[in-house]
């Protein structure tokens, strides 16, 4: 008799929605699960805007993922990043931070690796305009969004100080109505009165869509109502506009008629478009997979890739029946996946029925008070919208100590406009940097 048997090997690439929920379907399985992220902790994204607006810290969207699967006994976890799968030997090849490689075997391949921030070609803007997929993106935005305030206090001239008042965003889907709302926010009424030289409430935020409408997901009527609240909130649409450049003094766009116009801002943000990271086209290559024209991994009924019934794709990075990149997809994805390895080492042989994504929604915050919601035939905006936003993103964000953090701080933000989260660092300048490095040796005389 065999003292013990060797579980069943499972990975998992990323700790997102995707993979979290792929893992705890695992939970009471004689399974070893190891989930691979490179950042080690489960982010709610939905939420970045808000901690890159000040409403909420850090800690309050991202939970260390050993935290979250601590209970979890038969799950570890790996801080590197995927970079090339073996689909004949069934290994992940894996780099640390610091450069070594991991060598990870599987017997089933979870991949719920996400996307990543997409400038359709044109990776030069990134300089420029930060997008907003990580936890690192929205702490750099609040910083460039709180220092465009105190740069302008200080401006030599009226066109500096406009320069750093106008704030552009590039993609008004959820993230950028989002931020853009709370861009207006901040300059009416959190920064009011705070500074002695400008206007804070003057702020110009300028936002830039391809197409013909905000929102343009959550249909015509909800668009349209998107669009009146903004603007109430004085945000200024550009539709129908693409960007054609970016530097540090601005953007220029491009409408559909071929005019060209040149905007003045110190402050441009990406909220445009993903595409698929590395690994997936490494998987692509690995197994022959096809992949559409974001890099999503197209797959089968079951969620697996042709060829290969032990490779499961799930999340933002998979392409099935032109499913959208939301955090439900991603959740009921994540444990189909899970529960059919789940189901596959119980030794049910009974064919998997095929993934049925349940549409339990799509919500959008604008400012205080105001957010629209589309679930099924129900449309909800204004003050009732809210409220429904509110009670959605309270039953997922993950942790007790997460919502209750969260109820504190929407409470103080929504009766008061301050922000708890100011606290930013600012990057040194040369001369500054100079300053500190000492005195330098004196060149030798000629």
């Amino acid at each position: 008799m065999q003292d013990h048997i060797t579980p069943r090997r499972v990975v998992i690439l990323g700790g997102g929605f995707a993979g979290l929920f792929a893992a705890r379907a695992l939970r009471r399985s004689p399974v070893a699960v190891t989930v691979v992220d490179r950042r080690a902790h489960h982010l709610f994204q939905p939420l970045l805007y808000q901690c890159a607006s000040g409403i909420l810290s850090e800690g309050q969207i991202a939970q260390p993922l050993r935290a979250v699967l601590r209970r979890h006994h038969n799950v570890s976890c790996v801080l590197a990043e995927a970079t090339d799968v073996d689909a004949v030997a069934r290994v992940v090849h894996a780099r640390r931070p610091e450069g070594g490689v991991l060598q990870l075997p599987y017997d089933d391949l979870i991949v719920a690796a996400g996307m990543r921030q997409s400038y359709f070609g044109h990776n030069e803007f990134a300089a420029h305009a930060p997008g907003m997929k990580t936890l690192d993106d929205a702490l750099d935005i609040r910083r460039r969004i709180y220092r465009a305030f105190e740069m302008a206090e200080t401006a030599a001239d009226d066109r500096e100080r406009q320069q750093w008042l106008t704030f552009a965003l590039v993609g008004a889907g959820p993230t950028g109505v989002e931020l853009a709302g709370q861009i207006r926010e901040i300059a009416g009424h959190t920064l009011d009165r705070e500074f002695q030289k400008i206007d804070s409430a003057k702020a110009r935020v300028l936002l830039f869509e391809g197409s013909d409408a905000v929102l343009g997901t959550f249909g015509a009527p909800l668009a349209r109502r998107a669009a009146r609240t903004l603007e109430g909130l004085g945000v200024e649409l550009h539709l129908g506009t693409m960007v054609t450049g970016i530097d540090a003094q601005g953007l220029t766009v491009q409408d559909h008629d071929g005019v060209t116009t040149r905007f003045e801002a110190r402050t441009v943000l990406w909220t445009a478009g993903v595409e698929a990271p590395p690994i997936a086209a490494a998987l692509a290559r690995a197994t022959g997979a096809e992949q559409d024209r974001a890099g999503r991994i197209l797959v089968e009924p079951d969620l697996t890739i042709p060829g290969h019934p032990e490779i499961r794709v799930t999340g933002d990075v998979m392409s099935l029946n032109r499913l959208p990149g939301l955090a439900e997809v991603a959740m009921q994805s994540g444990a189909y996946a899970g529960r059919s390895v789940r189901h596959a080492v119980e030794g049910r042989t009974k064919q998997p029925k095929p993934f049925k994504y349940v549409d339990l929604g799509s919500a959008a915050y604008i400012a205080r008070g105001r957010a629209v919601v589309k679930a099924g035939p129900l449309h909800l905006s204004g003050f009732t919208g809210w409220l429904a936003w509110l009670f959605i993103h309270l039953a997922f964000l993950t942790g007790f100590r997460s919502r209750l953090g969260a109820v504190l701080s929407w409470s103080v933000a929504f009766a008061t406009s301050s922000r708890r989260e100011r606290a930013v660092t600012m990057p040194e300048t040369d001369a500054s940097a100079a300053r500190e490095s000492g005195p330098k040796e004196p060149a030798p005389p000629p």
